[in-house]
């Protein structure tokens, strides 16, 4: 597994700005009443995919103008008049929960297979699902990996019950007198990182343990196994934005902790199997399928030739959407059946702000930038260069309908007609 070169500084103004409008032209994303969409052709030939935390809410809080925007989505009959997923890197839900959190934020409805999680690609590992497996995160983890197709997964609280003897960093969780096992676990085969837990000096302990013992926790090994079992891991944003000032820690600060602990302990690197969520390919992948498929069970009948991709965070959308558009460049034979590209919009409502100044000279900020993506992703600096920065959600899609030749009512509809 590659390392990255760290760095030293958060980029802010490396990101390359090009903006979509007119030097003084004026944005009228905030005038009053809903508009609806009209467009030259009644099929649409994108699709939208939207970052949740930092561009649609803060925390629990809606960002402003993102339910207005929104809403201009809606065709006359109510639904969505493009293709829309939403892919965020949180886990600890159900995607049928969060589905109806954007129903109620965005006030329309928003089903479940338009929800993309940071585990939700675990679909696709058949390969996994009958063996078992460590869950750790937060929230209902074992219904969650249950939802997934996980047949056979063992909660962080499960092995710590099973094996009291282990988790000894709090003292008031000590066993307070003598006591054996009382339930042997079944060996664990893989481990499922779903995003990071509440109690993290228990889980590194015990992760660590099932990883130094090929699986079986009171089985001490010498020499340490390696290869150790397999690790999928989901979300690697070291910082994510809530409702406080400053970025809060994220699931990749709670995987550095852990490769760091197992480089230490073992003179070794930790490996994944599979690392899920932004920036992965994996996930934009699945992101294609999903707006794919509702095109198809909509009867649009243009191919969609572009994917539009808005985001707060360079480290994560912005560089996913890029590595993802080059992937699609790269691809040959007919390309009449999937996207052509894929666009990255910065918005500056989240991670992203635009206050530092950082080195023009490449070769400058190299050492005065700090890249916060996972180890395992080679750093390139033209992947967090977004194709757009813009102010806010409702400017992403007002750019966005100019780019594809769509208007809302509001404007002159002469020239154009209804969905």
């Amino acid at each position: 597994m590659g390392t990255f070169v760290g760095w030293p500084r958060f980029l802010s103004r490396l990101v390359k700005k090009k903006s979509g409008w007119p030097q003084g032209a004026s944005f009228t994303a905030s005038s009053p009443g809903v508009r609806r969409l009209f467009a030259s052709n009644s099929s649409p030939s994108f699709g939208l995919l939207f970052d949740i935390d930092g561009v649609l809410v803060r925390g629990r809080n809606p960002i402003p103008g993102a339910a207005e925007a929104f809403r201009k989505l809606l065709d006359s009959n109510g639904k969505l008049a493009v293709p829309v997923v939403f892919v965020t890197n949180a886990g600890n839900c159900l995607r049928q929960e969060r589905a109806a959190e954007l129903s109620r934020v965005l006030g329309i409805e928003v089903l479940a297979n338009q929800v993309i999680l940071s585990h939700s690609p675990l679909q696709m590992f058949h390969h996994f699902q009958n063996k078992c497996v460590l869950v750790s995160g937060q929230g209902p983890v074992e219904e969650v990996a249950k939802d997934l197709g996980f047949t056979n997964a063992v909660s962080i609280e499960a092995v710590r019950q099973a094996y009291p003897l282990l988790d000894m960093v709090d003292e008031s969780r000590r066993p307070r007198s003598s006591v054996t096992v009382r339930a042997k676990l079944p060996a664990i085969e893989a481990i499922v990182l779903l995003g990071e837990p509440v109690r993290w000096e228990t889980s590194l302990q015990l992760i660590l343990d099932i990883l130094l013992s090929a699986g079986r926790p009171t089985e001490w090994r010498t020499p340490t196994p390696y290869p150790h079992i397999p690790i999928l891991a989901c979300n690697m944003d070291l910082l994510w934005m809530a409702e406080a000032q400053m970025p809060r820690f994220g699931h990749g600060t709670f995987l550095l902790c852990l490769e760091t602990l197992y480089r230490k302990i073992t003179g070794r690197e930790l490996q994944y199997q599979a690392l899920i969520g932004k920036p992965s390919p994996v996930t934009y992948q699945f992101a294609e399928h999903l707006i794919l498929s509702q095109a198809k069970e909509r009867g649009w009948s243009n191919p969609v030739r572009t994917l539009y991709a808005i985001g707060d965070n360079p480290m994560a959308d912005i560089f996913g959407a890029n590595l993802y558009n080059r992937s699609l460049q790269r691809q040959s034979g007919d390309s009449s059946s999937w996207p052509q590209s894929c666009e990255s919009i910065l918005v500056c409502t989240g991670v992203y702000s635009n206050q530092d100044k950082v080195p023009s000279d490449p070769e400058e900020s190299l050492t005065q930038t700090v890249f916060h993506g996972h180890r395992d992703f080679k750093f390139d600096p033209s992947l967090v260069e977004a194709s757009y920065v813009v102010q806010d959600v409702a400017e992403a899609l007002e750019l966005i309908m100019k780019k594809e030749g769509w208007r809302s009512s509001h404007e002159n509809t002469d020239e154009v007609t209804q969905p």
